[in-house]
């Protein structure tokens, strides 16, 4: 791996030698890439410089040869291929600089949607918004950028993967107390999944969710939204998901917090509750609590 290293190192010193020497004379009137074939032989040896450090698993070494081949790929005009390299860089910034690796990828996003290439846009934004949720937490910067990809799906009719990632905004907005944002986005998720009928038995799972985000707020409310859902979708009515909720809503009506835990307990010994669910229902505990307290 060291050898690969050291190769790599050698050619990237002969890349900008070729680049040096391009810039003789007539570079100077005419521009980097009167010499294009020395251009193109440096090109090359970036490439080899790159994959080279790939091998030795020197991640910002590699990445750093990838922007360079991608910034040269741009003054050429070749915008795909420049793209296709800050998409690499940030592949290989992604193992030891996040932050690098998100300026990587915007560059390549700016490439994409400046060619109208809204699909590849958006997979980026997502990747983007990966980085932010799990290598930076940086939950605002993660919903940003999955609104973004959200968006650029849909424009493409894409709506399976646009629902995906509005789903992960509708997650973080509940965990950051956006009740609201997050209700919106599952009822319309919950709608969409309604049209399809592959899709329709999942609605009851946002449905569940939405109603969750409304008892963290208020009881009345969550009862009329859980007799639309029912509305909207009638087997809803007779779903563990449902039988639960009016449970709950009884016991936060009668201000029962054992009753509450033991109900909360025996839903997960049948169906196990995630870490988003667990923080939910504790919020919606606490609330029979603070109540107690006032």
């Amino acid at each position: 791996m060291a050898d690969a290293e050291q190769k790599a190192m050698q050619l990237m010193a002969e890349a900008e030698k070729k680049l040096t020497s391009s810039k003789g004379f007539l570079g100077s009137l005419f521009g980097l890439f009167s010499g294009s074939s020395k251009v193109d032989e440096a090109m090359d040896l970036y490439q080899q410089a790159a994959n080279k450090f790939k091998m030795a698993k020197k991640w910002g070494s590699a990445g750093h040869a990838f922007t360079e081949l991608a910034s040269l790929h741009a003054k050429a005009g070749s915008r795909l291929d420049a793209a296709t390299n800050y998409v690499e860089a940030g592949n290989c910034y992604k193992k030891t600089d996040p932050n690098e690796s998100v300026n990587s990828l915007l560059k390549a996003i700016e490439i994409y949607t400046d060619m109208g290439k809204f699909t590849m846009a958006a997979k980026h934004h997502q990747s983007i918004a990966e980085i932010f949720e799990t290598e930076v937490a940086d939950m605002e910067k993660a919903i940003q950028h999955y609104e973004q990809a959200s968006d650029y799906f849909r424009g493409e009719e894409n709506n399976s993967s646009a629902n995906k990632c509005l789903l992960k905004v509708a997650m973080f907005a509940a965990q950051m107390e956006n009740y609201e944002k997050a209700i919106q986005i599952y009822e319309q998720v919950a709608a969409s999944s309604l049209e399809s009928s592959l899709l329709k038995y999942s609605a009851k799972e946002y449905m569940f969710r939405a109603a969750l985000c409304h008892l963290c707020v208020d009881l009345t409310n969550s009862k009329i939204a859980v007799e639309k859902y029912e509305e909207m979708y009638p087997a809803f009515q007779d779903s563990r998901e449902c039988k639960l909720l009016k449970s709950l809503m009884n016991h936060l009506e009668d201000q029962n917090v054992d009753a509450f835990t033991d109900t909360v307990k025996d839903y997960d010994s049948i169906s196990r509750l995630d870490q988003w669910y667990t923080t939910m229902l504790l919020r919606i505990k606490k609330s029979i609590a603070a109540e107690d307290l006032c």
